[in-house]
């Protein structure tokens, strides 16, 4: 049974704990209690379906930040085939909270590029956290200029607190590497997929995050700060936190109404972490369907279909009323659930 489990998980992990027990009694005393287990069972799986069912904003965070959740390198092992990691950014270094490389998924080439963190404290320090320095976008901007080189479709994960912040990375010029990666992502002529398969924090994440297709797993976020870093600023106190991570408008189904992503891309029962497989499955699906109608695109129109769909963000009401087109183009709960119960299909 995983340790790791959220405050939120509580009568979860004591079902679990209960139907475990008695698993070790059935064996040690050799008595059959199968039909307390599956009523036990049962019972875990309904209030898990309840839990679930109403998470907050700031309970999908923590589950996008789980210590079991698969990573970028996680993912790569279990979708795709013929990986070749490509280092270096030729400038400085080879920054490893950012990897990339050459891969197949179903026979179709991509550049895949994603951010990495660590498992255990020595990986993360090695990782950074998952906050890349400038070398690791300059790599990225590297890998994905090669892609366009020779007609292959990028695929990008996203899974950062944020780029990194340090005095070093400053110097080295942070801003001016994330700024040149969106402008350069605009004009590449290839298809380009991000998928944000946990944390999407602020510029750390756009470094990486142009595309003709932004996704989502259910359980992660995408935003233009932290919930602990806004409720600093707003409030002056870290008790405040999840009214901020409400107030952001950060996870999935807020983004599709506010046309920062396109789908929701579901996750099992509990989350990545509670099954990294079919999780992977349903990430491969979604590539594999957007690639099909990206692909069938010339590069004029993916182009175009890349400018319109980052110009379309930041729609406003003025003080007369709502836009009857924005009102008319807004997606209801119902449209948003039918999105994401099509990526399986």
């Amino acid at each position: 049974m995983n340790p790791n489990f959220l405050p939120f998980e509580k009568p979860i992990i004591e079902l679990e704990r209960k139907i475990e027990e008695l698993r070790k009694f059935s064996q040690n005393e050799n008595i059959d209690v199968s039909v307390e287990i599956q009523s036990l069972e049962k019972k875990s799986l309904e209030i898990k379906k309840e839990i679930y069912k109403k998470l907050s904003a700031w309970q999908r965070i923590q589950i996008a930040r789980h210590p079991n959740r698969p990573y970028t390198l996680d993912y790569i092992k279990l979708l795709m085939d013929d990986f070749t990691e490509i280092h270096g950014d030729r400038t400085f270094a080879d920054d490893q909270a950012l990897i990339g490389g050459l891969a197949k998924i179903d026979g179709q080439k991509i550049m895949i590029i994603g951010h990495q963190k660590g498992r255990d404290t020595k990986e993360s320090l090695k990782r950074n956290f998952g906050c890349a320095h400038p070398e690791g976008y300059r790599k990225a901007l590297r890998l994905m200029k090669m892609a366009n080189k020779f007609n292959i479709p990028i695929i990008t994960f996203v899974d950062t607190p944020g780029a990194y912040p340090g005095v070093g990375a400053e110097e080295r010029g942070q801003a001016e590497a994330i700024a040149v990666n969106l402008r350069e992502m605009m004009m590449l002529e290839v298809p380009i997929i991000v998928i944000v398969i946990g944390e999407g924090g602020s510029g750390g994440a756009l470094g990486i995050g142009v595309g003709n297709k932004v996704l989502i797993l259910e359980h992660a976020y995408y935003s233009v700060i932290s919930p602990e870093g806004c409720a600093a600023i707003l409030w002056k106190s870290g008790e405040k936190t999840e009214e901020a991570a409400a107030a952001l408008k950060l996870t999935g189904t807020d983004l599709i109404k506010l046309k920062i992503v396109e789908t929701i891309i579901p996750e099992p029962l509990g989350g990545a972490h509670r099954d990294p497989k079919t999780t992977a499955e349903n990430i491969k699906n979604a590539i594999l369907d957007n690639l099909k109608e990206l692909s069938a695109l010339s590069k004029e129109e993916l182009l175009e279909q890349r400018y319109r769909r980052f110009r379309q963000i930041g729609f406003f009401t003025d003080t007369t009323g709502t836009d009857p087109e924005i009102a008319e183009s807004e997606n209801t709960e119902e449209e948003i659930k039918e999105k994401t119960e099509k990526t399986l299909n």
